[in-house]
């Protein structure tokens, strides 16, 4: 009995990924028949007409959907997966690393077959809201986030407490992006239904695929809800149990921090008032000099050189260097200061800038047109000071964190981008160069204050580098 009992749990541990395959491409193959099938195609349009109706006209409602439905973007789905990727790899975790790429890439490229071979048009509705290339059918957005965030569910979710947290959440954006993907027009509702279920199919076979490879190395079995690593759940976890806290004393810090940035927005805007003194399109002789001898040397060549630094030290590329430069210090050090270190510098660079912006009210360099100018004003630089905070950052917790010899090359790499990025600015005249000085001296305030004062919050902890945590195991 306690034998039959035993075999009967294994066969249900191993048939689950299967069952959930077998019922994600029953589902689809349904949806693929009934595509054609005039009703169906009748209630598909009824749903699209209806969702028409209720969002066009209404600008808000459009700006949520098309903000939601980025969930679902190629460039959002490969950086959310990249990370994946790139923490399993730190911390060792090889095989995890390389099922949830070939799931994740696998997806993309079956979406792209199935689009081809079905050649299904687009909704045609009265107002367009939202355009999409490509054939409708399925859903590319509702079959990527099905599968990368479902991915990344079954291997972190190994962590009881991720699998808890985080599943509902990534049920609920799922769901939210292929609704968004009708309510803006762009696909049918079987589209999306057919998104949904041809990514179970993929992940049902790319898990059970998984679980046969552990298998064959000995590892136990253990049900799919379980998540299907669970041997890497130590690893899948940021800091160790019974880990230091990030500051003993976060109010202190959280005080003495708000102080250095009152002083420093105290600074910054005496030092715009005196730019502006003669009036905010008035700019001082040196700034006049300098931006008239970068106009008079722009050339083709320079021009296409140092635009990319331009997207480079933009708003998204920051965050987004930002994002990245967190989850590895968190992956190495595992230990939450980095993290504080991190977010606390940049959201007081950014609180900054916003705020001396809006108040000095700097007009940009006369030597440039105004057709494509930023909406911010030109004291201080944006671009520049975001780049210097963060390369400043990532320098600080690459030379505290390690020896090795590849450190000065990520090292060079913070300094030169922060530098091309201030000479894109002035090349490009979209700032002064008292513009730059003053983000210049942002960053060289900020920066500083934030780590001494971050580490005075750690109390014991404050003697261990911020980068050495315990080793990576597995």
């Amino acid at each position: 009995m306690a034998r039959a009992r035993t075999g009967v749990v294994v066969a249900e541990r191993f048939a689950a990924s299967l069952v959930v395959a077998a019922l994600g491409g029953i589902g689809f193959g349904l949806v693929l028949l009934l595509v054609r099938w005039s009703p169906v195609g009748g209630v598909d349009q009824l749903v699209a007409d209806w969702a028409n109706r209720v969002v066009a006209g209404d600008d808000g409602v459009t700006a949520v959907l098309r903000s939601v439905t980025r969930l679902g973007d190629t460039p959002v789905l490969l950086f959310v997966g990249g990370l994946g990727v790139l923490w399993l790899l730190v911390r060792g975790r090889r095989r995890e690393a390389v099922y949830v790429a070939v799931t994740a890439l696998g997806a993309g490229v079956l979406g792209l077959v199935v689009k081809e071979a079905v050649g299904r048009l687009r909704p045609l509705v009265e107002v367009a809201v939202a355009t999409a290339p490509g054939p409708s059918f399925p859903s590319g957005h509702a079959l990527g986030s099905s599968t990368t965030y479902g991915v990344l569910l079954l291997v972190f979710g190994s962590v009881r407490r991720v699998r808890v947290v985080a599943g509902p959440v990534v049920v609920a954006a799922v769901v939210a992006v292929g609704v968004t993907r009708v309510a803006l027009g762009v696909h049918f509702l079987t589209d999306v239904l057919a998104g949904w279920l041809l990514g179970l199919l993929w992940l049902g076979l790319t898990a059970e695929a998984f679980r046969r490879w552990r298998r064959d190395v000995g590892l136990r079995d253990v049900p799919l809800a379980h998540g299907v690593a669970p041997e890497a759940a130590d690893d899948l976890r940021p800091v160790p149990r019974g880990h230091v806290p990030a500051l003993v004393h976060p109010w202190r810090v959280a005080a003495e921090l708000l102080v250095v940035w009152a002083l420093l927005l105290c600074t910054l805007f005496g030092l715009g008032h005196l730019l502006t003194a003669a009036g905010p399109d008035v700019p001082t002789r040196f700034d006049r000099a300098v931006s008239t001898w970068f106009a008079e040397r722009r050339t083709p060549f320079w021009d296409s050189a140092l635009t990319p630094f331009s997207t480079i030290g933009g708003t998204s590329v920051v965050v987004a260097g930002a994002v990245v430069v967190c989850v590895v210090a968190l992956a190495v050090a595992r230990a939450w200061r980095p993290l504080v270190l991190v977010v606390t510098g940049m959201l007081g660079e950014i609180t900054l800038f916003l705020l001396i912006t809006a108040i000095v009210d700097r007009a940009r360099p006369a030597t440039r047109s105004t057709d494509d100018l930023p909406p911010t004003s030109s004291f201080p630089s944006g671009h520049v000071a975001a780049t210097l905070v963060l390369g400043a950052l990532t320098a600080y917790l690459v030379l505290a964190g390690t020896r090795h010899r590849w450190r000065w090359v990520v090292v060079a790499i913070c300094v030169a981008v922060p530098l091309l990025v201030c000479l894109q600015r002035l090349y490009a005249g979209l700032h002064h160069p008292t513009d730059v000085l003053g983000s210049a001296l942002l960053a060289a305030v900020w920066v500083p204050a934030t780590i001494v004062l971050t580490a005075s919050g750690t109390g014991r902890a404050a003697a261990a580098p911020p980068l050495r945590g315990g080793p990576p195991r597995g």
